[in-house]
């Protein structure tokens, strides 16, 4: 099978791209490189562009019209940087995706499968959210997935579209394999954060937010190995007809979430590092950053059922492979 990963030279896009190969699929690049890394393109089909460029969507299906499905990861996703720059963020994720959508079904290769983002759901006493939780956005990075999953909602209803969303809660780790792994430099996201100030990077960890109500007043989430995340796609593609046809909605789109189902706080989360890495970490406590949530954790009973999919590794497996992917980060990135 060949498949279109959109953002395919990012983290979650690059690694989506070798699992693919692996299970003798073939992976079509698109991207800007804004973001993403030409280094994780290797000796892949690589188109560099942008993805509301309806001329190069028209080269990239002519002279690979056997695509069978596109997985849209292309996006801006620092949360921070959206409630300083939303302009930047509603331009770069929902117009540029909108332009993309219409040109899939102008193309007749109207298939999708999207990054979503477990961001979207409002805050819950439970903590714990399923497809069918309220969403709510605190932040315009959040508000424009949810935009993008209402575009194709009302898309996949009106036209001759077909998509499965995808809602990732929080991707750890890097290929097992380390052909790709995280690749912020100034990373914005917990674990990365702790490896930087393991590493000597930072002085010390901000643990931002310490006040919520959860049970030590840190943020609570749910980490998932990205190795677990991109296996889920591959069995979307396997299983989108299925998926898709079990939909009790909306016409021809799905919702399905990705996670582990257990809830961990970032002291909690710190304290399983400190174990994996063997030594403290220098941390002093600040306020939450602009956009953070007191956080969610996965009900994936919708994944196990429809996809035959629930996660195989644990956050210790996701910390090791993180630190052994920065140890290697050097060598290809050069930082």
């Amino acid at each position: 099978m060949k498949v279109l990963i959109t953002g395919g030279a990012g983290y979650i896009g690059s690694t989506i791209a070798s699992s693919l190969e692996d299970g003798g699929h073939i992976p079509v690049i698109l991207d800007s490189l804004v973001t993403g890394k030409r280094e994780f393109v290797y000796d892949r089909i690589f188109y560099h562009g942008d993805i509301s460029d309806s001329k190069l969507l028209e080269k990239i299906f002519s002279e690979h019209n056997d695509i069978a499905c596109t997985i849209h990861c292309a996006a801006l996703i620092v949360v921070p940087e959206s409630v300083e720059h939303p302009y930047k963020y509603y331009r770069e994720n929902a117009c540029k995706s909108l332009e993309l959508f219409k040109s899939l079904i102008d193309l007749g290769h109207a298939k999708i499968i999207f990054s979503s983002s477990a961001s979207i759901y409002a805050s819950s006493s439970k903590f714990q959210v399923d497809e069918n939780s309220p969403l709510e956005a605190n932040c315009p990075y959040a508000m424009t997935k949810i935009i993008m999953e209402r575009i194709l909602q009302d898309f996949c209803a009106a036209y001759p579209l077909k998509c499965i969303s995808l809602r990732y809660f929080n991707p750890i780790g890097a290929d097992p394999k380390l052909r790709t792994g995280s690749h912020d430099q100034y990373p914005s996201h917990l674990l990365g954060k702790l490896i930087g100030a393991a590493m000597g990077r930072t002085d010390v960890f901000q643990l931002t937010g310490v006040n919520w109500p959860t049970r030590d007043g840190s943020g609570i989430r749910d980490y998932i190995h990205i190795w677990d995340l991109v296996r889920a796609h591959i069995l979307a593609l396997e299983k989108f007809d299925t998926a898709i046809n079990t939909s009790t909605s909306t016409k021809n789109y799905n919702v399905i979430n990705l996670g582990t189902e257990n809830g961990i706080t970032v002291k909690e989360f710190i304290k399983v590092f400190e174990k994996v890495y063997g030594r403290k970490i220098n941390i002093v406590e600040a306020p939450p950053r602009p956009g953070d949530v007191a956080g969610s954790f996965a009900s994936c009973e919708k994944a196990l059922k429809l996809l035959g999919w629930a996660p195989l590794k644990t956050i210790e497996e996701g910390i090791k492979d993180a630190l052994a992917w920065d140890k290697k980060r050097m060598t290809i990135l050069g930082y």
